[in-house]
């Protein structure tokens, strides 16, 4: 395929995969193992029968039918980011605290220290341990400001992707608007923060780190760094800037945990060699247009596969459910104090399935007979490792008892099946006891 790309190609992502992840693996080995071969394998499934699927059929009038392929809600996959981040706003919802307020942090590295993180990244729980630091260098930064220790609550998130696709590992963090005193039993509003002080502290925190995580080899790098930015590495700490409203909070937050590497509508061209794709610039603030290998950009994209199992989203201090429990009460009276209005629980979002996706894009039931107009039923489960999961044919009675059929004519004269069309061919046994409600 050549050419620009309509906007409503979905399949361009997956074709680029599907053409070049071989040769690209035997190019860089590193690459092929389970990591990245399942991630790959789950997005070139995505949406097709090959991958598995479901079965509704109109068990009324025999005629409506739909098969909808499974997809593979993988962070990977482009077309999934949308159910993806909806599991994450239901998730971080109920994490959510009755009054506080929180604000939105973000933590950064500077750019020599990215090669040592790409290295190192799956070592030892590096990203793990990157995380952590977030949370106790925010708490350790706090409490050194307010002058007393101080407990917070932060929910942190690990990001490795730059506008570009490039690596650049840094922390999203949503950060309770105060903390608690352990020892006074008392809460304590955040207030302003001086931004000059979390700068070189976030570097101190960092550099110290970095020095124990990386040992010897990295000292003359840590101390070219502190000479190199005396005014320490960039943190944004928004005023209040997070949604109060746990809906708008959640949505805020998984914007940057669920979103790929790159959308869809960003990728303008590939011709089979190479890709051309936009980002918005940091440095010019504007669109920049980059035109790159096809393995260039299989490799910016495949480096941001987490190892499976891992934790994208975490919870510290206050935002770890048994910790709130202890000092819930205590919390809500300091809020009040300080004349916040302390309102009812956040409301939790659901998770919405395919059903309810699909009609809130298209405003339409996907699952609605066409003849009939009555609500479809899953008749099968097809999976391409277990084969049939479920199918109601294995259910359903192969011959009419003369109770049933003495019930279907009575149904018929009162009325109750009169407007109904005639069964499919081949479907008149398999049916025959659906036909009578």
């Amino acid at each position: 395929m050549a050419g620009v790309l309509e906007q409503r190609d979905q399949d361009v992502f997956q074709q680029i995969f599907e053409e070049h992840w071989e040769d690209f693996k035997k190019n860089r080995p590193y690459f092929d193992c389970p990591q990245y071969n399942e991630a790959v394998s789950k997005m070139l499934g995505c949406g097709r029968e090959s991958g598995g699927y479901s079965e509704y059929q109109c068990q009324y009038c025999g005629h409506g039918f739909r098969r909808v392929c499974f997809s593979c809600k993988s962070t990977f996959c482009l077309s999934c980011s949308r159910s993806y981040s909806e599991n994450v706003v239901h998730v971080v919802s109920r994490s959510l605290h009755s009054g506080v307020t929180y604000r939105h942090l973000v933590l950064t590295i500077p750019e020599q220290l990215k090669t040592y993180f790409y290295t190192n990244r799956y070592e030892g729980g590096l990203l793990s341990s990157f995380m952590r630091l977030g949370y106790e260098s925010i708490e350790g930064i706090i409490s050194e400001s307010k002058r007393q220790e101080l407990k917070v609550g932060c929910i942190v998130v690990v990001q490795t992707h730059g506008r570009s696709g490039s690596y650049n590992p840094h922390l999203h963090i949503i950060l309770t608007d105060g903390g608690m005193n352990e020892k006074t039993e008392k809460w304590v509003d955040l207030g302003y923060l001086n931004y000059h002080m979390l700068h070189k502290q976030w570097q101190s925190f960092l550099l110290k780190w970095v020095e124990s995580s990386f040992g010897n080899e990295v000292k003359p790098l840590v101390e070219e760094l502190k000479r190199k930015y005396p005014k320490g590495f960039v943190a944004h700490l928004g005023e209040n800037e997070a949604p109060q409203r746990a809906r708008g909070l959640a949505r805020y937050l998984a914007k940057y945990v669920a979103s790929p590497p790159i959308s869809i509508k960003r990728i303008l061209e590939y011709d089979g060699q190479e890709v051309k794709y936009w980002y918005n610039d940091h440095k010019s603030q504007g669109k920049k247009i980059e035109t790159v290998p096809v393995f260039v950009f299989i490799g910016r994209m495949v480096q941001h596969i987490m190892p499976k199992g891992f934790q994208r989203i975490r919870y510290y201090g206050l935002q770890a459910t048994k910790t709130f429990k202890k000092w819930k009460d205590a919390i809500v009276e300091g809020i009040r104090k300080i004349g916040q209005i302390v309102k009812g629980a956040y409301q939790v979002v659901g998770k919405k399935n395919y059903q309810e996706r699909y009609k809130q894009v298209s405003l339409f039931d996907p699952l609605l007979c066409p003849e009939c107009r009555t609500l479809m039923e899953l008749s099968r489960i097809w999976h391409p490792k277990y084969g049939d999961i479920y199918n109601v044919m294995d259910t359903l009675p192969l011959v009419v008892s003369e109770e049933q059929q003495d019930e279907k004519e009575r149904n018929q004269k009162s009325g109750r099946v009169a407007n109904r069309q005639p069964l499919l061919p081949g479907f008149e046994n398999s049916f025959a006891y659906w036909s009578l409600f």
